[in-house]
């Protein structure tokens, strides 16, 4: 019975951290794509407020909305909400669709968002947070050696909590050091490091904590079956 509960579980964590691996993958091929698609019409290139570039030709950009190329050419053209975008650029130069207004959320200034967003893209480029998801491994496998129904608890606070100390921000990885000086800056880059933080130490905490339910079930288990007999 207490088998059976304990490997319930493992399904349930095994499945939430799959599902959201698979998203996460998905979600990243679907902007690298699009971001990477540099047709010989491609000659805009979308900023989101997220940090991703589109390089795309834009068609439309009114009623709230802009619609652009779709990378594939037999596809449909692609259109995403304009609060969503920062700005488009092309040989003319950049218009900004960004605006500040506090009542739709937008609460930073064009100027501030601007910093915000290389905050955003310097720490998507650069920060690893290798501590996280080694760290998360080993309590991992740690609690799945103990074949207890409540392993998996620990590798999930562990994820839950690891977003929460401070990001130290290496000048290696800041593009223009004289970004540090802006408060957005820092704020973006935080943002994507601690996202970046859980994602990967979930990822460290399943894969740990497969390893440590297999060591119980194809190792010990066995072994004490074996000595009983």
């Amino acid at each position: 019975m207490l088998m059976c509960f304990i490997i319930t579980i493992f399904e349930k964590f095994l499945s939430t951290v799959m599902y959201k691996i698979f998203s996460f993958i998905i979600v990243s091929l679907l902007l690298l794509s699009a971001s990477r698609a540099k047709s010989q019409t491609g000659n805009d290139t979308i900023l989101l407020i997220n940090g991703t570039e589109i390089i795309t030709t834009v068609y439309d950009t009114t009623f709230g909305n802009v619609t652009f190329k779709n990378s594939k050419p037999e596809k449909d053209p692609i259109t995403i909400e304009s609060d969503d975008v920062y700005s488009i650029r092309n040989s003319k130069g950049e218009s900004i669709i960004y605006h500040y207004d506090s009542a739709a959320g937008n609460d930073l200034t064009v100027e501030e968002m601007k910093y915000y967003i290389k905050g955003e893209q310097d720490a998507q480029k650069k920060f690893k947070p290798r501590g996280a998801f080694w760290t998360n491994m080993l309590v991992g496998a740690a609690s799945g050696v103990t074949g207890s129904f409540l392993c998996p608890l620990p590798p999930f606070a562990f994820t839950a909590l690891c977003g929460l100390p401070k990001v130290k921000i290496k000048h290696s990885t800041v593009s223009n050091l004289e970004y540090l000086k802006h408060d957005t800056y820092i704020m973006g880059y935080e943002k994507v490091a601690r996202g970046k933080r859980k994602t990967k130490s979930l990822l460290g905490g399943g894969i740990g904590l497969v390893a440590g339910l297999g060591i119980v079930w194809g190792i010990l288990q066995p072994n004490h079956s074996a000595i009983l007999q």
